[in-house]
């Protein structure tokens, strides 16, 4: 429950008041070059989502954020839960990673209101136990990260994991070479979750919560 509060509350009020706070003040790129406030609401979104992938990437690539990380991973099922699990610290970081990126950009408040519902809406869908029919999913995947696109980044495959990295947008792991369209078992036959973490044991919180020190 606190998890949840904390994943889908705190931190999009935080992220849209820090918004608030640089635009009062004249902080980041976007306030100092006067651009519209349609440009700089699309502008905030993308290149939120775009800081959102990088910083996923990274998680999957420095060994230690991993460890934090890998929680997220560690689900032997792949449904709407999954997309609430994450680590206490790896939620503080992605919070300062975030208001870093929003004071830089100096992004706009409502750009950022849009894609904290975005971000939050799509982590649902894109981690939803459901299986769209395969024309649909086909064209719904140009536009955002459908659960089939997704599903594939929770393999237990390694080169699996490290791809489809995208919550919102499916465009920059298209664009920076980490789509994977399907999985090399396919999705009925995938194995989802870590080798070396396979004991339902692991699911328990005090398991979860030293998942970073062991």
């Amino acid at each position: 429950m606190l998890n949840t509060a904390l994943v889908r509350l705190f931190l999009p009020a935080a992220a849209v008041g820090f918004a608030v706070v640089s635009e009062r003040r004249g902080w980041g790129l976007l306030n100092n070059l006067h651009v519209s406030p349609w440009t700089a609401v699309v502008t905030t979104v993308l290149v939120l989502d775009l800081a959102i992938y990088l910083q996923h990437v990274m998680f999957h690539s420095v060994p230690v954020l991993w460890r934090v990380h890998r929680m997220h991973h560690v689900d032997l099922d792949f449904d709407v839960t999954t997309g609430l699990r994450f680590h206490p610290i790896e939620i503080a970081l992605s919070l300062l990673i975030k208001l870093g990126a929003v004071a830089a950009l100096g992004a706009s408040a409502v750009g950022v209101l849009i894609f904290e519902v975005l971000l939050n809406a799509t982590s649902l869908f894109n981690h939803g136990n459901i299986s769209l029919p395969l024309q649909i999913d086909r064209w719904l995947r140009w536009l955002v990260v459908t659960p089939d696109m997704h599903r594939v980044h929770h393999s237990i495959v390694v080169q699996e994991t490290n791809s489809n990295f995208g919550f919102n947008l499916p465009w920059w792991d298209r664009l920076l070479g980490t789509y994977r369209a399907q999985p090399a078992a396919g999705h009925e036959s995938m194995t989802i979750g870590i080798e070396q973490f396979r004991d339902p044991s692991e699911l328990r919180l005090d398991h979860m919560l030293t998942q970073p020190l062991r």
